[in-house]
């Protein structure tokens, strides 16, 4: 007599399972797909900041292939062939990602940097006019100065780069971008300042202390600045300073320079040894 009863509920519960099972499965890939997504992320940005550039750039071009439609990919293979020191290829992918509707003012600027770096800096400017005057970053202006020093419109270049100044909590770059444009252009107590404040921000960059020594060195203040400094940068701040002074005529304070760096240097400094070597030579031939 309850057969009938039964049966319906049976099936009533066979199907009630099979849904489960359905919406576990559904849950499951979904679950599978999420943890890809989060491994891929992770893998992408292992490759764009820790791995070897050329093997970044071959393992995003290879995705770029099986996915085309895919910019963030497109973008990680730009960036990856601009640290593999390949700018020219960086920007034709960058204007791929421009010309796409995904495309931002961002990516505008990325592309613009690149052919800076590429130096085409007639299409950098025109890549830099194309974005909104709205668009007010770091980056925006510290290309902008760039130009404007490539074009030695010294007051805009003034300008942007104190914009820039303004815009990033790690202003030691720009400072010694703008210190050095000051070098070019003969205004060495400038230059000098620049090059300080960007030390107080980075008291490491090699770079940046030579820029200074050079900046001192046209002004005859050959003596060097008290900065951080190992025994090797020492020497070769030395050598900065002696070339200077050798250019500018003092030939004996030069040389006393040189033999100081010489002396300094905690290994064979050869490109020291080899122009005292020259100087003495010249001197006793003189």
């Amino acid at each position: 007599m309850r057969h009938p009863i039964l049966t319906p509920l049976c099936i009533l519960g066979a199907i009630s399972l099979s849904a489960c099972e359905k919406n576990s499965d559904a849950e499951v890939k979904r679950a599978i797909e999420d943890v890809n997504v989060i491994d891929e992320s992770n893998l992408n940005d292992l490759m764009l900041t820790v791995a070897d550039p050329n093997e970044a750039v071959a393992y995003f071009a290879k995705t770029a292939k099986q996915h085309p439609e895919r910019m963030d990919i497109r973008r990680g293979l730009a960036k990856s062939l601009i640290r593999a020191k390949k700018p020219t290829e960086a920007a034709l992918v960058w204007k791929q990602v421009i010309d796409s509707p995904e495309g931002t003012n961002e990516d505008r600027v990325s592309y613009a940097d690149a052919l800076i770096r590429a130096n085409e800096w007639r299409q950098a400017e025109a890549a830099l006019n194309a974005i909104p005057p709205t668009h007010e970053t770091f980056d925006r202006y510290r290309l902008e100065a760039m130009v404007a020093d490539a074009n030695k419109k010294w007051t805009k270049a003034d300008s942007f780069y104190e914009t820039a100044f303004g815009l990033t909590a790690k202003p030691a770059g720009v400072l010694n971008n703008w210190g050095y444009s000051k070098l070019t252009r003969g205004d060495f107590p400038a230059a000098e300042r620049l090059f300080t404040e960007a030390l107080t921000y980075d008291g490491s960059n090699f770079t940046t202390k030579n820029n200074l020594v050079l900046a001192r060195a046209a002004q005859r203040k050959y003596d060097l600045p008290i900065i951080s400094m190992t025994q090797q940068e020492q020497a070769e701040l030395l050598y900065t300073a002696a070339l200077t002074a050798i250019k500018q005529g003092d030939v004996t304070i030069g040389k006393g320079l040189l033999e100081d760096a010489v002396e300094t240097s905690p290994r064979h400094f050869e490109q020291a040894a080899r122009a005292l070597e020259t100087l003495n030579a010249t001197v006793i031939k003189g």
